[in-house]
Formats: C-alpha cells, sequence, structure tokens
C-alpha cells in the first residue's frame, strides 16, 4: 500500500500541477483528446472524481448530488481549490485500514485497492487529456507510469465494453509505459489541440 499510495500522490501532485497551468480562456476550446468534450467538460469531470471522487470512495460515502451539477470552473480559483481537495482525497488514503476490505454495494463491490487503482489511473488519463488540450504535458516517474499501465492493462477490455475506452492507438517500439497506457486506453500519444 505504501507504494501504490506514493503513486496516488504522485499523480495527485501533477494533476494539481497541470491544473494550475489551464488559462481561463481555453476552458471554451473545443478541441480535446476526449470525444464530445471541451475543455470546461473535460475539468468539471476530472476534478468531480479524481478529487472529490477519491475522497468520498476511501471514506466509503456517497458523492453529494449538488457536486454532480457543478461547473467547478465557474469559480476563478478552482485550481487551487482542486488541489486542496486532491490532498484531502490523498490524505483520506493515507490510513492503510483504507486500503482493505471492498469499496461500494452488492455486484458492484470491488477491492480497495483495485478502486484505489482505477482512481490514480483516471488522475492520470484525465490529467494526460487536459495537459494535451491545454498545450501542456502530464509527466510521471517510470513508477507511477508503470502503475498506471497495470491499471489499464487490467481494465482495458471492460472498459472498452462500456465505450469507456476508444480502440487501441498503435505506438512504436520504444514507446513509454506511460505512452503504452495512454495507447491501450484508446488516447494517441501524439495528439495535440494544434
Amino acid at each position: 500500500m505504501k507504494t501504490e499510495h506514493a503513486h496516488m500522490a504522485e499523480c495527485a501532485a501533477e494533476a494539481a500541477r497541470v491544473a494550475r497551468g489551464v488559462r481561463a480562456a481555453q476552458l471554451d476550446d473545443s478541441a480535446t483528446p476526449c470525444e464530445g468534450w471541451d475543455v470546461r467538460g473535460l475539468v468539471n469531470h476530472w476534478v468531480l472524481y479524481t478529487s472529490h471522487g477519491m475522497e468520498h470512495r476511501a471514506l466509503r460515502t456517497e458523492i453529494p448530488e449538488e457536486l454532480t451539477v457543478r461547473d467547478f470552473t465557474a469559480d476563478a480559483d478552482w485550481a487551487a481549490r482542486y488541489a486542496a481537495q486532491l490532498d484531502r482525497a490523498v490524505a483520506a488514503w493515507s490510513d492503510p485500514a483504507v486500503w482493505e476490505g471492498t469499496i461500494g454495494q452488492g455486484d458492484s463491490a470491488s477491492p480497495a485497492a483495485n478502486t484505489a487503482e482505477m482512481l490514480v489511473m483516471e488522475t492520470a488519463l484525465h490529467g494526460w487529456d487536459v495537459a494535451r488540450a491545454t498545450g501542456q504535458e502530464f509527466r510521471l516517474s517510470d513508477g507511477a507510469a508503470g502503475y498506471v499501465l497495470e491499471a489499464v492493462e487490467k481494465t482495458a477490455v471492460l472498459y472498452r465494453q462500456y465505450e469507456g475506452f476508444a480502440a487501441e492507438v498503435t505506438v512504436e517500439n520504444g514507446a513509454s509505459g506511460f505512452e503504452r497506457a495512454l495507447a491501450l486506453s484508446g488516447r494517441d500519444p501524439r495528439w495535440t489541440a494544434a
């Protein structure tokens, strides 16, 4: 759990850095790696599920309904608020006991460690989406990138069934672990907004 939590903290810190790099004028841009989403919609999804969702999963509570319809970007300081919420979310996962047992109910319950892995994957993949849509890079250490790649490898077939991932993109031999994770999730690592 200690290593996994470190990967979570790294992805969260990088997400916060990217958020701070988004200019207000870019929120209305329509070009993102996520078909059908403009930058504002993508950022709102990212903020909701990778910070509030991450904390609520750790606490085994539901995300409040009002958060699911909030435009987080309406606040001029949304990036700073997102960074603070990410800190709370990562702190909620710092207790080893949170990584034990299951999260969810009935047939939808999953091992807590698997849920954490999925949350880290979402933070990194959508973090890359936001970064590329706003002319930035999303950078991870080899260890964190490997963790994200492993998560994508475990879930890619299922996510594709529910249209969460597009078809796998071919990458060159020698692609980095994170580039392979992006490609397996249906993202083209060479994508740019230009």
